[in-house]
């Protein structure tokens, strides 16, 4: 029977939290009396999590499927894959720590009936460090200003889309992007749900602090080009500024006569101009960097195995 729904999990070294995941995930999507299929996708976990994927495949072999990379190839290819896969009317992804409870999905699965392609999850009361919010809370209004993509959580995968936007998602075969925005970038009719959020259960994040900034810089490069516009414009502004600034001084030497004592206060200004440079290289360079791998199109991920037995 082909499933309505499909749940998606990315799992990279979550030996931990697998076991209570199933078990909790299974009941909740049970309890919901629908066809459902679970796809967990190993992303090149050096844990015991790949052979416990595997003893979820050989308890429920109908429900469970098991796509296995050959390496790390981070969170949103490991859903990439197994997007390409789904049979579900509507996919939902889940992260696999347990911070965000199955027992929520029913809720997503509501708003989906309820006429919604893209339904995003909102973090109520949420267990995480005092930076952690902090800085989460400035990146989505950051986000929000440069990609013009009004996302409450960028943050929170426990989300449900449509087929018909999983099916675009697939087709853009980007090498870098970030899902949960470009399915906004989709849809048709979204909307955001409250969802409960726990401490993570064991374990720990695998979202380092570096992760993160290149997350959030691939978000903005792939979504907008507004940083280079900004750039653009300031350095327009500063340009202009630039030749006043000489003028003034010329004209200062011919009232004044040659001076030392701007030395200082030229160099400062050197160094400040020198520091605006830089910065703009660098925003140049994370596009260029952009378009140097998509140029290449290697391959997105490498899928070692794909454990599963379909319907014949």
């Amino acid at each position: 029977m082909k499933p309505t729904i499909s749940v998606v999990v990315p799992v990279y070294n979550e030996q931990e939290n697998l076991e209570a995941l199933f078990a909790r995930l299974t009941r909740a999507l049970d309890a919901f009396g629908k066809p459902y299929e679970i796809l967990f996708t190993n992303d090149g976990s050096r844990d015991n999590s790949g052979v416990l994927l595997r003893d979820f495949h050989r308890q429920r072999p109908r429900e469970v499927r098991v796509i296995d990379f050959n390496g790390n190839f981070g969170q949103h290819m490991a859903i990439m894959a197994a997007f390409e896969r789904v049979r579900g009317e509507v996919v939902v992804t889940l992260d696999a720590d347990l911070q965000n409870p199955p027992e929520e999905i029913p809720k997503l699965l509501a708003a989906y009936a309820a006429g919604h392609d893209v339904i995003g999850g909102y973090r109520k009361d949420r267990q995480d460090t005092f930076f952690r919010r902090i800085a989460s809370r400035f990146i989505n209004a950051f986000r929000a200003r440069i990609t013009h993509i009004r996302m409450r959580d960028q943050g929170c995968m426990l989300r449900a889309y449509s087929r018909r936007v999983v099916d675009l998602i697939v087709s853009t075969q980007e090498t870098s992007t970030f899902i949960p925005a470009l399915a906004y970038s989709y849809a048709a009719n979204p909307t955001e749900v409250e969802v409960e959020h726990a401490a993570r259960a064991a374990g720990t994040s695998k979202y380092s602090l570096y992760k993160l900034i290149r997350l959030n810089f691939d978000l903005m490069t792939g979504f907008s080009i507004v940083p280079l516009q900004l750039f653009t414009l300031f350095g327009m502004v500063l340009s202009v500024f630039s030749g006043l600034f000489v003028v003034y001084l010329f004209i200062r030497r011919l009232i004044i006569g040659p001076e030392a004592e701007g030395v200082f206060t030229l160099f400062a200004i050197l160094y400040f101009l020198v520091a605006v440079g830089i910065l703009g290289l660098g925003i140049i360079g994370e596009y260029i960097g952009r378009i140097y791998q998509e140029v290449r199109r290697r391959p997105r991920f490498v899928i070692r195995e794909v454990v599963e037995k379909l319907d014949g």
